[in-house]
């Protein structure tokens, strides 16, 4: 059995996948989420809403939110604008 993944809190933020939220005109002032990083060791941080409240009723099947993790959403332009920093493999 393979296992389980664990993320490393030591890892640094090591790029911006994509665009800023200032960049895609998602956000003013000071603020900038959403956002998507690489960090140092591959992981990805995902910076959104915390949803899990929302969602977790109408989960589809197989698909859980363990405890310990959060569901998170992000704006479509986000994930797009990441979309060409993503490696294929």
């Amino acid at each position: 059995m393979a296992a389980q993944w664990e993320p490393d809190v030591s890892a640094s933020f090591a790029r911006r996948l994509g665009k800023s939220s200032h960049e895609l005109g998602q956000t003013s002032g000071n603020s900038s989420c959403p956002d998507i990083w690489e960090l140092e060791n591959g992981d990805v941080v995902v910076i959104g809403r915390e949803l899990t409240s929302a969602y977790e009723g109408r989960l589809p099947e197989g698909v859980s939110v363990d405890p310990g993790e959060r569901l998170v959403v992000i704006p479509r332009a986000t994930l797009v604008a990441a979309k060409v920093d993503i490696p294929d493999a």
